[in-house]
């Protein structure tokens, strides 16, 4: 009593199911490349100067952190540093420091100010910029995880596909 065409919803689900699989991931490659490479969610943007915040500036450490650092917040620049030698504050020339993007202070060999005050501007970036960043940098190693997986899943599609030719078999159809 086999009915034409009933052997090969087994195989024809197999390959549907892989073949989603590969058509999702194509998907998900077009909607990031597209969110990121647009530039839509970054108008959102906003430059922000804090003035005059209290420091260490110790050339032995080496770094010192921002107040104002955060996840959205990049493009830290310093506009001025002070330090207090004695009882007034002078001027230490900017090309004794430099800030990294995530707004961490490094100073150079013999700028030690136990007492200091820096000035900086940093862009606050939109959340939806954020997360579009966040998204296209976490992608990579998430089609790693995903393609990692694809060998498991063809051993369990191979099997069930073992399983299912057996069963015909049992049966005698």
């Amino acid at each position: 009593m086999n009915k034409k065409g009933q052997g090969t919803g087994l195989v024809t689900g197999l390959v549907f199911g892989i073949a989603g699989l590969v058509i999702g991931v194509i998907i998900a490659f077009v909607l990031v490349s597209t969110l990121t490479g647009a530039g839509l969610l970054t108008s959102g943007e906003t430059t922000t100067a804090v003035t005059n915040e209290t420091a260490i500036l110790n050339f032995t450490v080496g770094t010192e952190d921002l107040d104002e650092i955060a996840g959205n917040r990049y493009g830290y620049v310093i506009t001025a540093m002070w330090g207090n030698a004695t009882t007034d504050y002078e001027a230490i020339p900017l090309v004794n420091a430099s800030v990294s993007s995530g707004g961490v202070v490094t100073v150079v060999d013999g700028t030690f100010f136990t007492d200091a005050k820096i000035s900086y501007t940093y862009i606050t970036q939109s959340n939806e910029g954020y997360s579009t960043e966040l998204l296209s940098g976490n992608f990579t190693s998430g089609v790693d995880n995903i393609s990692s997986k694809i060998p498991t899943i063809l051993l369990i599609a191979a099997i069930v596909l073992i399983l299912g030719v057996l069963e015909e078999d049992e049966n005698g159809q």
